[in-house]
């Protein structure tokens, strides 16, 4: 059993996609897996066209038990469930200082879940708050998706310091570029300098029109498009990920 943030602090990197087609490929295996969209905005239930009970809220998923279990969902495919997101989540840091240990809230209430679920995946959002927290806390792995540019790197080291601060080792840290463009020298010179990384995985997640057209299948491109480089690909990251927590 195992808890999967895919985190980054920057936007547009490919989080979403990556957490919805991992979460697909694992259920895939049979696994019974959960993807939680921690994310306002919601992109990964707007994936799987799933929308939150009108009652369900940021204050209801952090009581946690069977106000999560009310509002869990089944996709159209055998093995995954969700855990839509609510737009209130933009308040939830609000809602976390309501608790005792708040910056491990979260971890509280995702544990009884791990004995229903083999793999529980968080699509996050960005930016590091107080949910960010509570999201490294609770989570026994943070694959983070990182374009090869200078800002996107920077923002990687920003996140090995955060966690340093709060006592959170970078072993748990994966790291895998995402949206690569080969035919753009910078981005092949930055891949070359960094192949000491820590935690850097070897699988690259190219730049596709596929995974775009993802929000017109509203499916994982795993799923609409199995033969294409792009869900290829996603296959070989999720292999490559699972010798690494399995290990």
């Amino acid at each position: 059993m195992s808890i999967v943030a895919v985190y980054n602090i920057k936007g547009g990197v490919g989080k979403t996609a990556t957490s919805v087609n991992l979460a697909y490929l694992a259920s895939r295996q049979g696994r019974k897996t959960l993807l939680c969209d921690m994310d306002p905005q919601g992109s990964a239930s707007y994936y799987f066209r799933i929308r939150p009970a009108k009652k369900f809220s940021s204050k209801k998923l952090l009581r946690g038990g069977k106000h999560i279990d009310a509002n869990i969902r089944g996709t159209d495919f055998p093995d995954l469930d969700m855990l839509p997101a609510d737009f209130s989540y933009r308040n939830i840091d609000i809602a976390l200082d309501d608790f005792k240990k708040s910056q491990q809230r979260l971890h509280k209430v995702l544990q009884p879940l791990q004995e229903e679920y083999e793999r529980i995946f968080l699509d996050c959002p960005p930016n590091i708050t107080l949910l960010s927290e509570n999201i490294f806390y609770a989570a026994e792995f943070i694959l983070v998706p990182v374009i090869p540019t200078t800002l996107s790197l920077l923002s990687l080291e920003q996140l090995f310091a955060f966690l340093d601060k709060i006592g959170q080792g970078r072993e748990k840290v994966l790291v895998f570029f995402s949206m690569v463009e080969k035919r753009k020298k910078m981005h092949l010179d930055l891949m070359r300098s960094t192949q000491n990384q820590t935690g850097l995985l070897q699988t690259v997640i190219p730049y596709s029109a596929d995974i775009e057209r993802m929000g017109l299948y509203r499916q994982p491109v795993a799923a609409a498009l199995p033969k294409s480089n792009a869900a290829q690909a996603y296959e070989r990251l999720w292999n490559e990920i699972q010798t690494r927590i399995t290990s």
